[in-house]
């Protein structure tokens, strides 16, 4: 998408530092971070939002959740727990319409949120 903030992200478009990068995803930090760790794991292809998803995109899905358990990891979260969110809509809090799941953890999450 040509105008799409995640896709000039992901491409290289945009000079961001990945903390994570492979052939389907990267993931970089949160400029508006809601945790002490505030990662956003977002695929190199061009998905709108969970709404958008295919029969053949449970792949990705899955590598993404690899993803987020070793940045997990990495950053010390495993052990004390974390939270994956991924917003759907204007209502679900969606902003940028590039499918993205947000890593969040080091500090206790409230239930429930927002």
């Amino acid at each position: 998408m040509e105008n799409c903030l995640f896709c000039k992200i992901v491409s290289g478009e945009m000079n961001t530092d990945f903390v994570y990068s492979d052939d389907k995803v990267a993931a970089f930090e949160d400029i508006n971070p809601q945790a002490p760790v505030h990662l956003l794991i977002v695929p190199r292809t061009h998905i709108e939002d969970l709404n958008h998803l295919e029969e053949g995109d449970g792949d990705l899905i899955a590598h993404i959740y690899q993803v987020a358990k070793k940045l997990a990891a990495e950053n010390d979260i495993a052990e004390s727990g974390y939270r994956i969110v991924s917003n759907c809509g204007d209502d679900g809090g969606q902003t940028v319409y590039h499918i993205h799941f947000h890593l969040l953890g080091g500090r206790a999450m409230q239930w429930p949120p927002g």
